[in-house]
């Protein structure tokens, strides 16, 4: 049995009641970890369990203290849960929690993502966030097969895809079709290799090794392929048979008497197919002949000029200062924003995104600044997302991250980690060119988000310090109203 049958085989779920039980009695494994990871799960899961507790009674929650404790112990006695329908709130913490356990990344804890998997699923066939999840999943226990079609069922459910999964889906495919492609390959450079196909890989790949270890390479490669060809028949974990693939190559780039030109076109296989599942296809590398702006050049961009900044809130979607907005020489527009001429304006000169989500990069904007705290997923997020086309100019990387690598301002002194809109409106108040600075609709989410139907459920994440923001821009605000908070 394979690692992905194991799997398979252990974790099912389906039944809420059930689920709920797997997840307090995993609250219970994680007392005392010092793993973060884990220690963000068991944030988590006391969250669901508070929520489940309010679900069952019909009472407030008890208080997080000592509450969590208590529903833990009456969840393993088996007290009753809402098993007919789930909610929109439990629903939203059970998908935090399994995907808190998918960053983990442990096998209990991948365990537990797919049994909640299963069962959101099970309650809600159409979800979109639930098909997302167990597409990830899939993909991280290594089964490509069945997490491409998951992937296609989010696609079919969903009309914005801002988290990239067209990119994801073509890149698996492509890198499946190398894998097959190489592993065709090394089965005709290495015809002996069929005879050890039919073995089990594990005994052939040992028997392989210990070849090589006393300088047999003839006797050593046809095993080597053969335990490949087995593990690609088994279908596998993918991590396992990447990870093999890789021994097998260093190995033999050692061999005596190798074949530099047969290794050369093996090695160009294995690292097409790698690059394919890490980055996806990309069919304009100059991405459109965007031109890359220095934060120099951004400043004499928006030197001399008024500017609004547009918040996605409830406020603004209801605001009908659509014209007004729009009369501001540039208007900034954030992530997952949302256009309603009447109310939003319907213009979007400067779009600021975090390079996490892919909202809205498909739309047409002069300027594109993308905005991430670690320069590699900064760039891979670029490499991915960014649509040939949509932008004229793309901030470098003296842009990426303005508060933090501009402005110098450590953690210990804004311990947060600053929002796209702080950051954006952080570097234009650095700048300092700009006659006129206003701030439309920002309330900080106290009249909730307006965004693209696909990142509504986004949470307003915990990480950012929405009023040490608030502060910093009260304290610079040269005039307030209740839709508008001037800094010039």
């Amino acid at each position: 049995m394979t690692r992905v049958q194991n799997r398979r085989a252990r974790a099912r779920g389906g039944e809420l009641d059930d689920c709920l039980r797997a997840c307090a009695a995993h609250s219970g494994k994680l007392v005392g970890s010092i793993d973060r990871r884990r220690v963000e799960l068991a944030e988590q899961l006391r969250k669901l369990l508070v929520v489940w507790g309010t679900t069952a009674t019909g009472a407030p929650a008890p208080a997080p203290a000592g509450g969590a404790t208590a529903l833990l112990k009456r969840a393993v006695k088996g007290a009753a849960t809402p098993s007919a329908n789930i909610g929109n709130e439990l629903l939203d913490a059970l998908l935090a929690v399994a995907n808190k356990a998918l960053e983990a990344g442990y096998d209990d804890e991948l365990n537990l993502a797919l049994v909640i998997s299963d069962t959101v699923l099970a309650q809600r066939k159409n979800s979109r966030a639930g098909w997302r999840l167990r597409a990830r999943l899939l993909e991280a226990i290594g089964d490509e097969a069945e997490a491409l079609e998951a992937y296609e069922k989010y696609l079919e459910l969903t009309n914005d895809d801002g988290f990239g999964v067209k990119a994801r889906i073509a890149g698996l495919r492509i890198a499946g079709d190398k894998e097959r492609e190489l592993l065709a390959l090394l089965r005709r450079q290495s015809p002996r290799a069929e005879e050890f196909g039919r073995r089990p890989a594990t005994d052939v790949w040992a028997e392989g090794l210990a070849a090589h270890a006393v300088g047999d390479w003839t006797e050593a490669e046809p095993r080597l392929v053969g335990a490949l060809l087995r593990l690609a028949d088994e279908e596998a974990p993918v991590g396992d048979r990447q990870e093999l693939l890789s021994q097998y190559l260093d190995l033999r780039t050692t061999a005596p008497g190798v074949d530099l030109a047969a290794l050369t076109e093996a090695l160009a296989l294995y690292a097409e197919q790698r690059r394919a599942r890490m980055r996806g296809p990309v069919a304009d590398p100059t991405v459109g002949g965007v031109q890359w702006i220095s934060l120099g050049e951004f400043r004499n961009q928006i030197a001399g000029k008024s500017i609004c900044l547009i918040a996605n809130s409830g406020r603004v979607g209801e605001s009908s200062m659509g014209a007004e907005i729009d009369s501001y020489d540039l208007v900034v527009r954030f992530n997952s924003y949302r256009i309603d001429p009447k109310h939003t304006g319907s213009r979007t000169d400067i779009h600021a995104t975090i390079h996490k989500h892919g909202f809205n990069w498909e739309k047409q904007v002069t300027t594109r600044l993308v905005f991430g705290g670690i320069s590699g997923d900064w760039k891979y997020s670029l490499r991915n997302r960014l649509v040939p086309g949509a932008q004229t100019f793309l901030g470098d990387e003296s842009l990426r991250w303005p508060m933090r690598n501009i402005g110098k301002v450590p953690s210990d002194a804004w311990s947060g980690i600053p929002t796209t809109g702080f950051n954006m409106l952080w570097l234009l108040d650095f700048l300092d060119v700009s006659p006129k600075l206003d701030l439309i609709g920002f309330d900080f989410y106290e009249s909730g988000a307006y965004r693209v139907q696909e990142a509504m459920k986004l949470a307003i994440t915990s990480v950012h310090e929405y009023t040490s923001e608030k502060d910093w821009v009260m304290q610079r605000a040269q005039g307030v109203t209740d839709m508008r908070i001037s800094l010039r």
